[in-house]
């Protein structure tokens, strides 16, 4: 009898919330490391093929000019690292995108259906934002024509991000960080139905504002 109770009425599990905030920063370097592994991989099949004679050889670079870059020329090109970092927030916000989806479902698994996009977003506001990072929303703001400004003036994923290196570098990371929050806000809204675009914006972390533009006739 105690086997189908603990199968009707499971324990609940619980994790530290600080290990959930190391785990998203640690995310950024492992997908960095990916990337470049990936990158590493893909450059050495298209020279073997090159040399096999399958592919024409990868053309030349250009000497690098010692007046644009800091230091030496072995200094990369700040295109290149905006790239690299592009790459991963595509990344980070596709995982968050696949987390918000089914963290939403589970929330509204026995709530009745949204009578409008406001209604919505109130819901990520409160019970979704509760839930992933032990608060609600500082302000909500919209234009009430399908914009819609989440503003939090300590939000938790960004208060543990710092960097030695500088107030740019801190910063820099903190706007990587934000991706996969931005994608686990669109899933949310996704899993119930509205699809648009969530665009983070930090400026004085843990300070951070998402900006969420749905479809008009949402």
């Amino acid at each position: 009898m105690s086997r189908l109770d603990g199968l009707a009425d499971p324990p609940v599990l619980y994790v530290d919330g600080a290990v959930m905030d190391y785990l998203a920063i640690e995310a950024v370097s492992a997908l960095r490391a990916s990337s470049a592994v990936a990158a590493a991989r893909a450059t050495k099949i298209e020279r073997e093929m090159a040399q096999a004679g399958f592919v024409p050889p990868p053309p030349v670079p250009k000497p690098h000019d010692n007046r644009d870059s800091v230091g030496s020329n072995t200094a990369r090109p700040h295109s290149y690292v905006d790239e690299e970092d592009e790459a991963i927030r595509s990344r980070l916000e596709a995982i968050g995108l696949h987390v918000g989806a089914n963290y939403a479902e589970k929330l509204c698994r026995d709530r009745a259906l949204f009578s409008d996009s406001l209604d919505a977003v109130k819901f990520i506001c409160k019970e979704l934002w509760v839930s992933c990072w032990d608060k609600q929303v500082d302000n909500l703001r919209t234009n009430h024509r399908g914009v819609f400004v989440l503003q939090d003036n300590t939000f938790k994923p960004l208060t543990r991000i710092s960097s030695w290196e500088g107030r740019a570098e801190t910063l820099k990371r903190a706007k990587l960080a934000a991706a996969l929050p931005a994608g686990i806000i669109r899933g949310a809204l996704s899993r119930m139905g509205l699809h648009g675009t969530v665009i983070p914006e930090v400026t004085a972390p843990p300070h951070c504002t998402f900006q969420i533009k749905l479809p008009k006739n949402a």
